[in-house]
């Protein structure tokens, strides 16, 4: 399983970025992908979440209603659109992956997510 995150930078607040993961290694329909985020002295969190077998996603509340996940299955790639950034939004963001075949994935767990990518930079300025 590879994971490869894409599109962090510097943003103004209130401005807009779109993250994308892409994967490879695994049948992507039988995934959930997830994205978190870690800010410099916290704890990653989870941000955001899809599953392409049922169609289900998570969205944490700090996020809700100014980000939007989607999936291209063809290209095995999942966006992380981001709206109305704030500073509170500066953070490593991460993609990770976990099978759902037989099971439900708890997408506000980073810890049932086993594969993982490097992380891209999001910084929000005022």
């Amino acid at each position: 399983v590879q994971l490869v995150e894409s599109g962090g930078g510097l943003v103004q607040a209130g401005g807009s970025l779109t993250l994308s993961c892409a994967a490879s290694g695994f049948i992507f329909d039988d995934y959930a992908i997830g994205w978190f985020r870690q800010a410099p002295g916290k704890e990653r969190e989870a941000v955001s979440c899809i599953s392409s077998s049922d169609g289900s996603f998570y969205y944490a509340d700090s996020v809700n209603g100014r980000f939007t996940i989607s999936s291209d299955n063809a290209k095995k790639t999942v966006y992380l659109q981001m709206n109305s950034l704030k500073r509170e939004d500066t953070a490593v963001y991460y993609c990770a992956a976990e099978s759902v075949v037989g099971r439900p994935v708890p997408c506000d767990r980073e810890e049932a997510f086993a594969s993982w990518g490097l992380g891209t930079q999001v910084t929000v300025s005022s």
